[in-house]
């Protein structure tokens, strides 16, 4: 039996309360639907970019034997690097039901490394093969991190609305047939009473 007072006032607020877990949980209900459409199709955006990446990638692994075939693996390790100086990522953003969701590019410029004593061909591919490789993670990375947020708040979001559903409205929906049981249970109470004493105060004839 709950502590409440069983009142009318009483049955009203918790009705009131109750509405409002309602709309609260159907509110939940629907923003986890969302999350959910939203992680499919950063998933299927996820997918592009891994395939892209690891293309890149394998190309780029590709040059990079071909570097090493040309000069030899100490040869190669004294070729000048590539300057990045100039390179910056630039993100857009959006909200999604409080969830920041960015996308991420990456400008390098001209990655051409300082030209060397032996320059070739295949140095030069390698230094570009790599360059794509870095713009390709920076697109997956920031995919990568939407997804990391939007299963975050999905989940936090599944569990109010489970809580809402399985626990807080069936406590709220018992206490509030007690209380009203109990509220119909006095009145019929001070009904009976006030019978009793309009007989007893009747005259006789």
């Amino acid at each position: 039996m709950s502590d409440a007072t069983p009142t009318r006032s009483a049955v009203l607020e918790l009705k009131d309360e109750r509405t409002a877990m309602q709309e609260g949980y159907d509110f939940l209900d629907e923003k986890c639907m969302l999350l959910a459409g939203e992680m499919l199709r950063e998933l299927a955006r996820h997918d592009s970019l891994q395939r892209a990446f690891l293309d890149s990638h394998a190309a780029a692994v590709a040059t990079l034997r071909a570097a090493i075939g040309r000069h030899g693996l100490q040869g190669l390790e004294v070729h000048p690097s590539a300057d990045l100086s100039e390179a910056k990522v630039q993100t857009t953003s959006r909200l999604l039901m409080g969830v920041r969701l960015q996308e991420a590019e990456l400008r390098v410029g001209d990655i051409s490394a300082a030209a060397a004593v032996n320059a070739s061909p295949e140095a030069r591919s390698c230094v570009r093969a790599f360059g794509d490789v870095l713009t390709k993670a920076a697109a997956l990375a920031a995919v990568s991190g939407n997804l990391e947020r939007l299963y975050f708040e999905y989940r936090r979001s599944t569990r109010r609305a489970r809580a809402l559903q399985d626990v807080l409205l069936p406590e709220l929906e018992q206490t509030l047939a007690e209380i009203e049981a109990r509220v119909d249970e006095l009145e019929q109470e001070d009904a009976l009473g006030m019978r009793r004493n309009v007989k007893a105060a009747a005259p006789l004839k």
